[in-house]
């Protein structure tokens, strides 16, 4: 053999050599990926920021995030069915309906990859289900700072992102409970799907003030459904005489905070619900167990409550929970 043809070869073996070193490497650094309910609104950009913030803090595994581009269970289902064809080592999965991902869940699971939920309680086919606090409290706690408002008297109505959203649905059965304390509240027209979009959630609400122009309160529990409907009360110039409470991030929500069209809006940090998941993710990739009272290292997880799920899994209950109105939230502003 020539001496340029053994140093061809050579090359070509070398770089050979080199891609197989980087699919091992990639073979044997964990992958955790990350599923939203819809990538692209500012509740869920947030949390790709605490998801990236993980992966730039534990380097030795691999973190990514991803959802469908609209509020649709099925989109996320084949997201989801996707990343385990791709034998990914762990999902950590925001289910926009829990029902309708319990198989691709289960799927995953029979194939050693590692399932964690988030706003999914009711998830059976999952290793942990994390929880930014107890949802029956926060609902409660958002229909009272309604019900303050209203003075304990008139009309309200609540909205939902999907009617399959187990936390939605939770917050505002919570929400009508407390409310019964007030004999001179009355819900109507309840749980208002939104599918998370400002723009339907607004015509939703118009179409409600103009069915009981007399309606005195509104509880969202969808990211984006306090946008909408504090426009709709924005432009009917009702800021005055109509309350509006529920889910929503301080920033998008300062307009309407100012103009006093929202009342005030409940949340957890999206950022620390993200690495909250994946920190438990990684826990259970290396095999360690998830004790009561333990310390996840993230805002409002460090001391959670660690109980049985509904199946196999455990629930895993952090204390992040905020609630702030014109006077607060700029102490949080994100």
């Amino acid at each position: 053999m020539s001496m340029k043809k053994f140093l061809l070869a050579a090359s070509v073996a070398g770089v050979a050599l080199a891609g197989a070193a980087v699919e091992l490497s990639a073979q044997t650094k964990p992958t955790i990926a990350t599923v939203v309910k819809i990538s692209g609104i500012p509740w869920f950009s947030r949390m790709e920021v605490g998801v990236k913030a993980f992966g730039s803090a534990n380097p030795d595994v691999q973190a990514s995030q991803s959802g469908p581009a609209t509020a649709d269970a099925a989109q996320q289902l084949k997201i989801i069915e996707d990343l385990t064809a791709r034998r990914v080592n762990a999902l950590a999965v925001v289910p926009m309906d829990p029902s309708v991902v319990e198989g691709a869940l289960k799927r995953a699971m029979d194939r050693g990859i590692i399932v964690v939920t988030h706003e999914a309680d009711n998830q059976r086919n999952t290793n942990a289900d994390v929880e930014a606090f107890d949802n029956a409290a926060y609902g409660a706690a958002l229909n009272e700072r309604l019900a303050k408002c209203m003075g304990g008297q008139g009309k309200w109505t609540s909205f939902v992102g999907s009617l399959g959203s187990r936390t939605h649905i939770q917050w505002v059965d919570a929400g009508a409970a407390n409310a019964k304390k007030y004999s001179g509240m009355t819900l109507v027209d309840e749980k208002n799907e939104s599918f998370d979009d400002a723009n339907k959630t607004y015509e939703k609400a118009k179409e409600i003030l103009r069915k009981h122009p007399d309606i005195r309160g509104f509880q969202g529990s969808a990211g984006n459904d306090v946008l909408g409907i504090g426009r709709a009360i924005e432009e009917a110039g009702l800021q005055d005489k109509v309350c509006l409470v529920g889910t929503g991030l301080p920033n998008p929500s300062a307009q309407y905070l100012e103009s006093g069209a929202i009342d005030a809006i409940g949340f957890w940090d999206p950022r620390d619900a993200g690495m909250a998941m994946n920190s438990v993710a990684k826990i259970l990739l290396e095999k360690k167990p998830l004790a009561d009272g333990m310390d996840l290292g993230v805002k409002g997880y460090e001391k959670v409550t660690v109980k049985k799920g509904p199946g196999q899994g455990q629930l895993i209950i952090g204390n992040a929970m905020v609630i702030a109105d014109k006077a607060t939230y700029k102490d949080h502003l994100f």
